[in-house]
């Protein structure tokens, strides 16, 4: 999402600009962010400006060369903006993948850094920065930039989510499952820690559990009609399996008892 104009500041935010529309219902697939599709991400940004939320809406509109004029602009008014640079970065790393320009891929990276220098704890430019480096063929770097992320933080969660969501793109699911438990652990109230757990849980057939995970995800955020919807067909589904269960153990017979050794037939 592209962040929205709000009059509270907040460096981190929620996903990937800083605007209260998003461009994507429910959490971006795994899939999604090893292809590098940066979302624009929900978060507070310190600025009130009507170019930033007119930013917002080109980029929405896939207008992404008008929106960069109005990001540029809103960095030129507040220059230690964190949340400015982020858009700048994601737009321009939207265009680079667009058009396959190193040039911009670079001019990406860089911008994505200078947020970071404001915020060094900005989520969604961690995640936008890793995506990228993975985009550019660096997935040890990506992996070193979020490891570095959550070694700095011991006690945050969401670097520890960030970690999972690319160790599972990356084939290690069970590595991906420890960092989202040690995620839920260091911060129980974290509604995305809990709804990635969910998710791989469901993908690896735990689906009990995975249950659970989702109804914890709900009760923390219930803003999230996505939530519901799994836990409805999750719970169908298990029903389902109960209720097979049942009419397999009603319809099985006996089985015969051996005959003894000595018997020919």
């Amino acid at each position: 999402m592209l962040p929205n104009a709000r009059s509270k500041p907040t460096r981190t935010g929620g996903i990937d600009f800083c605007d209260s529309s998003r461009l994507s219902s429910g959490r971006p697939t795994l899939a999604v962010l090893a292809a590098g599709i940066v979302l624009i991400a929900a978060g507070g940004c310190r600025f009130s400006s009507g170019k930033n939320a007119l930013g917002v809406q080109l980029h929405q509109q896939g207008q992404y060369t008008a929106a960069l004029q109005q990001f540029q602009q809103v960095v030129a008014e507040d220059p230690a903006n964190p949340d400015g640079y982020y858009n700048l970065a994601a737009t321009t790393h939207r265009l680079a993948k667009q058009r396959n320009d190193e040039a911009l891929f670079r001019n990406a990276e860089a911008l994505y850094n200078q947020s970071l220098d404001h915020a060094p704890n900005h989520v969604e430019c961690h995640r936008g920065l890793a995506v990228l480096l993975t985009d550019t063929g660096r997935s040890d770097r990506a992996f070193a930039l979020l490891k570095n992320w959550a070694s700095r933080n011991p006690l945050a969660s969401e670097p520890r989510v960030e970690l999972a969501r690319l160790y599972e793109e990356a084939g290690e699911p069970e590595v991906a499952l420890k960092y989202l438990e040690d995620a839920v652990q260091q911060d129980a109230n974290n509604s995305r820690a809990w709804l990635a757990l969910a998710r791989l849980r469901e993908s690896s057939g735990d689906l009990a559990q995975a249950l659970q995970n989702y109804q914890r995800a709900l009760a923390l955020n219930n803003t999230q009609p996505m939530i519901s919807e799994r836990i409805a067909a999750l719970s169908r589904q298990i029903n389902s399996n109960i209720d097979a269960a049942a009419t397999r153990a009603n319809t099985q017979i006996a089985q015969p008892l051996p005959y003894p050794s000595s018997s020919r037939y």
